[in-house]
């Protein structure tokens, strides 16, 4: 079964409090230097947070989204 969201709904989106959680924990005032750093600091954001499941839980059950 596939659920259409609204065009713009970000509350019920996971992955935006994935970034909001990003902006202020994880790379707050990035600034890379060059395109191989932008690509390596959010890449060990990523795992880190794989190490958090809890974490990633959270962000789910915050987006009111159940899956069965």
């Amino acid at each position: 079964m596939t659920e259409y969201l609204p065009p713009h709904a970000p509350e019920l989106n996971p992955v935006e409090y994935i970034w909001a959680y990003w902006k202020q924990h994880e790379l707050p005032n990035v600034c890379p230097k060059d395109y191989g750093q932008l690509s390596r600091r959010p890449r060990r954001a990523l795992r880190r947070m794989q190490r958090k499941p809890r974490l990633v839980t959270a962000f789910w059950k915050q987006s009111s989204l159940c899956f069965e």
